[in-house]
């Protein structure tokens, strides 16, 4: 459950105006997002919340514990408080638990960081974690071990944050474009085109996968022999001439159709017998050269460095438009200032003017 959506296992509540309900349950950032000023409004109301621990701890002896619970809402986490008696403490508290709770909200005592924190009547669903397996500790990580661990990256707050302003940055462009008149163009991610030689290029082949099929069919099966295949060709000439002889001497035609289909076979076997036979393994080539003609696409095909050739065209078309997607680089330098994948904004404008102003010369 701890990747899965969960659903409460009680009737939604009703609609409520100050707080914003998702599939029966609360957004934590309707709940912190208000701070101090709106605690008021939130005290006595009765919410679903569900998410996963960021920490837990047990208090009071194991008669109770807090729990930092983080639905992906926003970075704030909300303070959940669970008794002993509503549910068992030790499958709540690790790290990573996701968990589906129902409770009243409720101001903390004075002195305390939070705002409004959620006292528990039940707890409606869990997907424990081992915590001898979970493999993000509370303390802070470095971008390379999380490289380890991509199905769990994102539950941290610097992923999850860089994920947040790209979402922001992408919403902002389509609706600065969109706001002044252009259209959004998909353009091809996989292209045979190298745009205005833009940079090294990352080619899409799948030459390599169907060597390696062929050599593993090779490996299983080995190419029959010369001497092989030409019994194989004597022996659909013996088969022509029974077919032959048969009609010649008026036999039955249910004895022309066994012997026809007799020769059928034959010839679909010496077929596969010749397709064996000229499997070469390794990459196909031509006159010294790699034969892309047997590729998937029949030529080469590379990953595009800019969608704007194919963009120029829409734009002698629909007038203004843009692109927005993905572009990749191939060239050999692993610095910050290099990417192998990134996102571009390409606009094109048909009639564009430059204006002129009384400082420009």
């Amino acid at each position: 459950m701890a990747g899965d959506d969960v659903t409460a296992a009680t009737d939604p509540p009703a609609a409520d105006p100050v707080l914003e309900p998702s599939r029966h349950r609360t957004f934590i950032k309707s709940i912190v997002g208000g701070g101090a000023t709106a605690v008021e409004e939130l005290v006595g109301r009765k919410v679903v919340v569900g998410g996963w621990v960021k920490t837990g701890r047990e208090q009071g002896k194991g008669t109770f514990a807090f729990l930092e619970l983080n639905d992906g809402s926003c970075l704030a986490n909300l303070q959940v408080i669970v008794d002993a008696e509503v549910y068992p403490l030790s499958q709540l508290v690790a790290t990573g638990t996701c968990v589906l709770v129902e409770g009243v909200l409720k101001k903390p005592p004075e002195g305390t960081k939070q705002n409004v924190e959620l006292k528990v009547e039940q707890v409606l669903e869990v997907g424990p974690v081992d915590p001898s397996k979970y493999p993000l500790p509370k303390t802070r990580l470095t971008l390379e071990f999380l490289r380890e661990f991509v199905h769990f990256r994102a539950r941290t707050n610097t992923i999850s944050a860089v994920e947040r302003i790209r979402d922001e940055l992408a919403y902002a462009t389509h609706t600065f474009f969109r706001q002044n008149g252009f259209r959004y163009v998909h353009t091809p991610i996989i292209t045979t085109s190298d745009c205005e030689g833009a940079g090294e290029m990352f080619q899409v082949t799948t030459l390599f996968s169907d060597a390696e099929k062929v050599e593993k069919e090779l490996k299983q099966n080995p190419p029959p022999s010369e001497s092989e295949i030409e019994a194989a060709r004597l022996h659909i000439r013996e088969k022509g001439e029974a077919v032959a002889h048969l009609k010649s001497s008026k036999a039955s035609k249910e004895q022309i159709s066994a012997s026809v289909s007799e020769l059928t076979k034959a010839k679909e076997s010496v077929a596969k017998l010749e397709e064996r036979f000229n499997m070469k393994p390794g990459i196909p080539q031509k006159d010294g050269k790699i034969d892309y003609a047997r590729d998937f696409f029949g030529r080469q095909a590379f990953l595009t460095v800019s969608g704007q050739l194919q963009v120029e065209t829409y734009a002698c078309a629909l007038g203004n438009v843009y692109t927005f997607g993905p572009t990749f680089r191939a060239e050999h330098s692993h610095t910050s200032r290099h990417l192998a994948e990134f996102w571009m904004v390409e606009p094109e404008i048909a009639f564009a003017n430059l204006e002129l102003t009384g400082n420009s010369f």
